[in-house]
């Protein structure tokens, strides 16, 4: 594959959509061919899968469940969208992909690391990110933001993860720290509770700094 991968992670409110996109315009302005995804979703049949995930009840799956749906979905986008665009070259950049399953699923929701490893392995083999970027704000800042973003006059449908308590978001960012503390060569933390602005410009140098190809 010649392209490059690039995943966004955080917990609720951390602004990977927008930095997402801002790095993506950048790239595109140095002529690169860049695809935006998320997950889950970024096929049709890890929308479809989506949609269970993220509307109804808090309780309405366990740690388990909940992991199998992300990673049958997570291999219709990789199969559908991801691995074709890789190999044609593009600059692949998704809204969440497996580390937010470990977050999520296993640090929020208890699921055994060892098995949630193993479906990676099946579902994905040896594909990884080349940088992932893991967006981190304190919890209450993240959280309040979302409200914003979902709020008046009615709470968007998507709000699923996001009504599950102070508690377990706390495990989130625990979570993904301890990822990115781990994987130091794969994963950087970003300030995310600064100002767009300055959290784009820490991204972009970030981003020279790991894959200076990008900007060749």
């Amino acid at each position: 594959m010649t392209g490059r991968f690039i995943t966004f992670e955080g917990g609720e409110g951390a602004g990977k959509t927008t930095q997402l996109r801002l790095l993506a315009e950048a790239l595109e302005a140095r002529g690169r061919t860049v695809l935006m995804t998320r997950e889950p979703g970024g096929s049709a049949g890890a929308e479809a899968i989506r949609a269970l995930l993220v509307t109804g009840d808090t309780g309405r799956w366990d740690g388990m469940t909940e992991a199998l749906l992300h990673y049958a979905a997570r291999r219709d986008h990789l199969r559908c969208t991801i691995l074709p665009a890789l190999q044609a070259g593009a600059w692949v950049l998704c809204d969440r992909f497996n580390d937010s399953t470990i977050a999520y699923q296993g640090f929020g929701h208890g699921a055994a690391r060892a098995d949630l490893d193993t479906l990676y392995r099946l579902v994905a083999g040896d594909v990884k990110p080349d940088l992932t970027l893991i967006l981190d704000l304190p919890v209450d800042v993240g959280l309040a933001r979302a409200g914003v973003r979902n709020g008046a006059p009615a709470p968007a449908a998507e709000d699923r993860y996001e009504r599950m308590g102070e508690a377990f978001h706390e495990r989130l960012r625990h979570g993904f720290l301890s990822i990115a503390a781990a994987e130091p060569d794969r994963c950087a933390v970003i300030d995310a509770s600064a100002d767009p602005q300055a959290v784009h410009d820490a991204v972009l140098a970030t981003t020279r700094g790991r894959l200076p190809e990008a900007w060749a």
